[in-house]
């Protein structure tokens, strides 16, 4: 069955709190999980999430802050442990290689899984990795270290329409051979079909407004995207290089998008739900909003 969802496992920024883990997000995309910028206490969330280590194919970070990476090690513990029979790419900045590399070994375990090393190249804005189901792009953020966000776009496909197909007199196994060979007679493909929008989705994680902000954002039927703090925050954001509650939703505005999820929240709001939400409406977004909490799961909007 095709699933397409946001499983939340983590939404604090820099800092756990007593309602929040470290950040931790798996993309269920149909047959394959991406796993996003897993932090510490990943593996224990995943086991409440009803997550299993064999449903991740792909392990992206952004970049190499604690609350976006610590969770790595135990990750990848994970997958060798129960023995995964696929192999898993990981996706990181290639300038924090050393990183990678003390977390991937900070222990010692038997390796029983292919992990396939791609790192995103230094200022490298483009094709992280391409399959027949989607495309994934990364592109560099503004934070004090390194960042990149990912964005993952569906091939356009073809929506058939019923009254055409009536009208040429195409009904039964003729439908999906006209699907596959492309015409039927004298009758092609596009004259009984539309263009269907392939979906998009992209993560957001510590940065500044920039303009891969809006190279990521633009046109996603799903945008998940920090907001670490409020609107009157806004020096401190600036500052450390993070997005207010407000920008976050003047992005979203501006690039079309049809779900905003805000997360990454600062541990000096204990209850801030409804606030978060209020300053991404006032930026003029009126598309559907989530303030995301541990353990949700978040199905990505239904083709429009």
């Amino acid at each position: 069955m095709s699933v397409r969802e946001l499983v939340v496992l983590g939404t604090a920024s820099q800092v756990p709190t007593r309602h929040r883990n470290h950040n931790g997000y798996l993309l269920r995309w149909d047959g394959e999980g991406l796993l996003f910028d897993p932090g510490e206490g990943t593996q224990r969330q995943m086991l409440r999430a009803g997550v299993s280590a064999h449903d991740i194919n792909r392990i992206c970070v952004t970049h190499f802050h604690g609350d976006h990476s610590l969770g790595v090690a135990g990750v990848i513990q994970r997958i060798n442990l129960d023995q995964v029979p696929h192999p898993v790419s990981a996706h990181y900045p290639k300038s924090g290689q050393r990183f990678f590399d003390r977390l991937r070994y900070a222990t010692a375990y038997r390796e029983t899984v292919q992990l396939v090393e791609a790192p995103v190249p230094v200022a490298a804005d483009g094709v992280v990795a391409r399959t027949g189901a989607y495309t994934l792009y990364a592109h560099k953020l503004s934070h004090p270290v390194e960042s990149f966000g990912y964005r993952l776009v569906e091939p356009d496909g073809r929506r058939m329409l019923p009254k055409e197909l009536a009208a040429h007199g195409i009904k039964g196994p003729d439908v999906g051979r006209i699907q596959r060979e492309g015409t039927l007679g004298e009758v092609s493909l596009e004259d009984v079909s539309e263009v269907r929008r392939g979906q998009r989705f992209a993560f957001v994680m510590d940065t500044r407004l920039c303009e891969g902000v809006h190279l990521l954002a633009e046109g996603c039927d799903m945008l998940v995207i920090e907001s670490t703090f409020l609107d009157e925050d806004s020096h401190l954001a600036l500052e450390h290089g993070h997005l207010t509650a407000g920008q976050a939703g003047g992005v979203a505005r501006e690039a079309g998008v049809r779900h905003l999820v805000l997360t990454h929240f600062s541990q000096r709001y204990t209850d801030a739900v409804a606030d978060f939400e209020r300053q991404a409406r006032a930026a003029g977004f009126d598309g559907e909003v989530t303030v995301a909490r541990d353990l949700w799961r978040i199905p990505v909007p239904k083709r429009s």
